[in-house]
């Protein structure tokens, strides 16, 4: 009996070292956009849902036998996500709560879900500003609530006039942007006291250029341009920092260039814009003018493949750790990061680059 017990420790002490592994290019399929013979710009690096999806070491015997704390631990409907220095934050619809990926050491996992007063119901869109503070846009509490570098509620947002659906929300500057869905306008609040400014357009019901219809999330370019999805009209409107509307990107279609059910969106830092369409599930890239540059992701069940796709951001933090999913000779630039509210893994890292 204790030869018995003896060999099923050797055993299982081997398979964890095996599970502490982290992943190697070597073992998968190197996917790459746009297809050969023309020349990869984007990379499909890896998936997650659970810590252990990017190689962390931290797995206990009862944890690999029953898969209990996997499950329970893991990314169930995201929607929203954000990087922010060593952090990956998501927001996860299903379980109302905040998962938070610390890629500062070997890749850690926490559940941000307040309780009482402070908790989240249907957090949609999340935006962290430069101190740590994280805002959350809740549609199921009609409300913004602020959460300080401590976790701590500080404070919450709603309409004293109408019933606000809040969407996506970016923060920029002295400034606050949330989209509502509701109200069919972007509200600009002051951060200082949460004042509100202005709303974009500034009258939202006015038949104009720029007009917004269903707008669910939105983005802020280095300019502090806003890019704003509508998903009713399946168009990207595009406003100065006053609100004044600048340009529209794309249109109502299935072709390239067009959208169905355009969600998430974001600008990186050379003034690409990048537009998650849930519904031909790709993410197409514009330039600032709106030319299309290249589009990504399909609807199968394969690696790198998207699954109802909802949220997106972009950004150079992190490229070093993410490098290692990346074919040796394929340099990555900045990452992309993508929410799938099915599949197996919910978050697609996407590295965008070049070969050497």
């Amino acid at each position: 009996m204790e030869y018995r017990r003896l060999w099923f420790s050797a055993v299982m002490l081997g398979l964890l070292a095996g599970c502490a592994t982290n992943p190697t290019v070597t073992s998968r399929q190197l996917i790459f956009y746009p297809p050969p013979p023309a020349a990869p710009r984007i990379q499909f690096l890896v998936g997650f849902s659970v810590e252990q999806d990017l190689g962390s070491a931290k797995v206990t015997f009862a944890e690999l036998i029953t898969e209990e704390k996997r499950v329970s631990d893991a990314i169930d409907k995201p929607y929203g996500i954000v990087m922010r220095d060593s952090q990956v934050l998501v927001c996860d619809t299903a379980t109302h709560a905040i998962n938070i990926m610390d890629l500062s050491g070997q890749p850690r996992m926490q559940r941000f879900a307040p309780t009482g007063l402070a908790e989240m119901r249907t957090p949609i869109g999340i935006a962290v500003d430069t101190d740590g503070t994280r805002y959350v846009a809740d549609s199921g509490r009609q409300r913004i609530l602020i959460y300080g570098p401590d976790e701590v509620l500080r404070a919450e947002i709603a309409s004293d006039k109408d019933v606000m659906k809040p969407t996506g929300i970016a923060v920029k500057g002295n400034r606050l942007y949330v989209a509502d869905l509701e109200g069919s306008c972007v509200h600009v609040y002051d951060k200082d006291g949460y004042k509100p400014l202005f709303t974009i357009p500034r009258n939202p019901k006015a038949e104009q250029p720029g007009k917004l219809f269903k707008p669910v999330n939105i983005a802020l370019d280095n300019k502090g341009q806003l890019y704003v999805c509508d998903i009713a009209s399946c168009e990207v409107q595009v406003y100065d920092t006053e609100g004044k509307h600048l340009r529209t990107i794309g249109s109502r279609g299935d072709s390239i260039g067009q959208f169905v059910r355009p969600k998430g969106i974001a600008v990186d830092s050379a003034g690409r814009v990048f537009v998650v369409d849930a519904a031909t599930q790709v993410c197409q890239i514009f330039d600032a003018n709106g030319k299309l540059l290249l589009f990504f992701g399909e609807p199968n069940n394969t690696a790198g493949s998207l699954a109802l796709p909802a949220g997106i951001c972009v950004g150079e933090q992190n490229v070093a750790f993410f490098q290692k999913f990346a074919a040796p000779d394929f340099v990555v630039e900045e990452l992309i990061l993508i929410t799938n509210q099915y599949g197996a893994k919910k978050v697609n890292v996407y590295g965008l680059g070049h070969k050497k």
